[in-house]
């Protein structure tokens, strides 16, 4: 969320630095450049505390520690799945191990 929330200030600064530069006709590719420019000097400058929160919610997300994202659909199929191997206490279910070396199939 904090990601997001940076992106949307950050987009906010750009708008109308962009609409601003196009009107001064100093051509589309130009007025993008001054804009981007512009609107990370401000966002680096003014929006510490947002930029730091952002990047502490990115690392935190690609770092390995973040749970998984995962749809309604796979969490029903997992406490389904979950459910008949507690009813069914001979079943063994290994689908989150690798195969070994010996099971690799040959090319």
């Amino acid at each position: 969320m904090a990601f997001l929330k940076y992106s949307l200030i950050r987009l906010a600064i750009f708008v109308p630095l962009f609409v601003l530069f196009a009107l001064l006709q100093t051509g589309l590719f130009l007025a993008a450049i001054f804009a981007g420019l512009i609107a990370f000097a401000i966002s680096y400058l003014f929006f510490q505390k947002q930029r730091d929160a952002a990047t502490a919610a990115m690392h935190e997300r690609f770092s390995g520690r973040a749970k998984p994202i995962r749809s309604a659909l796979e969490i029903e199929d997992a406490s389904i799945e979950d459910r008949l191997v507690d009813e069914n206490p001979a079943v063994k279910v290994e689908n989150d191990r690798r195969p070994k070396e010996s099971q690799k199939p040959h090319n």
